[in-house]
């Protein structure tokens, strides 16, 4: 299992080039497998720039960049080009973002998101294959055309070939989309093992089926919680904290099939309710409703140097890269023990 690590977000007056390339130094230093740049308040792909440029072996990703904010053709060049940039260590994380953001805030247009998705894929690759094979560009989809490629806009062919595709996914059609025409799945963190093992993987094979492979050179990289603290104050710090994400996720509606999986279709009901109150303490109160079960559940729960054994126990045999997901405040270096139990097993 390959341990990953999320891009911190800059302080202010701090995202210089050089402090983007020291986090990637630092990253590749520690052991990391993977540094990935989310898109929130700015691009995902330009702080991967810098790092590219000063490390050797960390792969670099995008988790996630929003397809529909843009069109497969302007995509394909800006992922091609990070390619070469990288030596071939691209990671193209994508994801569909929401409605109101895509047509209200990117001003793109929104319909089918899971037929949308696969032929955004299908065009990328159909982009990527014209510039790599200097063959002629005619793809032709419900969503998407791209039928014009000549020699002046071609660029160079990647010896690398094209980077791997992973896609975010919560429901068990775009999990399905995943499986027939990407390279991963980015699962979302409000997810379990049992989850993953009796919805996500099946529809990832039923995918994988459908477009006649199989799941053996297939990718899932998780996000997952944690509770961990080097003191029993700090483990009770961050389980609080925890527990109050793991409530946050549960009140939305679209996150609650998890909940049902276990039986805790009353719990999801409960925090939907409750995060429709006015009461500011409303939080604090929907955290309380999340017990011992629950949280051992959704969360690795394991002191600093049995964590890293935990994380391989619950998801060795189901994901490929793992990221620590600890909503409060931490040393990084609290993950390091973790981090070379886990390459140790890599």
């Amino acid at each position: 299992m390959y341990v990953d690590v999320k891009l911190a977000k800059p302080a202010p007056g701090t995202d210089s080039l050089d402090a983007l390339a020291e986090e990637g130094r630092r990253a590749e230093h520690e052991g990391y497998g993977a540094l990935w740049s989310a898109e929130s308040s700015g691009d995902p792909f330009l702080p991967l720039v810098p790092v590219a440029q000063r490390t050797e072996h960390l792969k670099l990703g995008t988790a996630v960049a929003v397809a529909f904010a843009r069109n497969p053709m302007s995509l394909a060049y800006t992922a091609h080009h990070l390619q070469l940039l990288s030596g071939g260590r691209l990671l193209l994380g994508l994801g569909t973002q929401i409605k109101p953001h895509i047509e209200r805030r990117f001003g793109m247009p929104w319909s089918n998101p899971a037929r949308r998705m696969q032929e955004f894929v299908d065009a990328l690759r159909a982009i990527w294959t014209c510039w790599q094979t200097g063959g002629p560009l005619d793809f032709h989809g419900e969503f998407y055309t791209h039928t014009l490629m000549t020699p002046f806009f071609a660029p160079e062919p990647s010896r690398w070939g094209p980077p791997k595709i992973y896609l975010a996914a919560v429901g068990d059609r775009m999990t399905e989309v995943a499986g027939a025409v990407c390279d991963g799945l980015l699962p979302h963190p409000f997810t379990t093992e049992r989850f993953l093992r009796e919805r996500t993987v099946p529809m990832l094979r039923k995918g994988r089926q459908n477009a006649g492979r199989d799941l053996h050179d297939f990718s899932i990289s998780l996000s997952g919680l944690v509770v961990t603290g080097a003191t029993e104050e700090d483990m009770a710090r961050a389980a609080a904290a925890v527990r109050g994400q793991i409530a946050f996720y549960g009140s939305t509606p679209t996150y609650q099939p998890v909940l049902a999986l276990h039986g805790w279709e009353e719990l999801g009901r409960e925090l939907t309710k409750l995060s429709k109150d006015e009461d500011d303490d409303r939080w604090r109160r929907m955290g309380e409703l999340i017990d011992d079960e629950v949280l051992d559940t959704f969360a690795v729960v394991a002191e600093p140097d049995r964590l890293g054994a935990a994380v391989r126990t619950r998801f060795g045999d189901l994901v490929e890269r793992f990221s620590f997901y600890a909503p409060y405040d931490h040393d990084p270096a609290i993950w390091l023990p973790a981090v070379a139990e886990l390459n140790a097993h890599a």
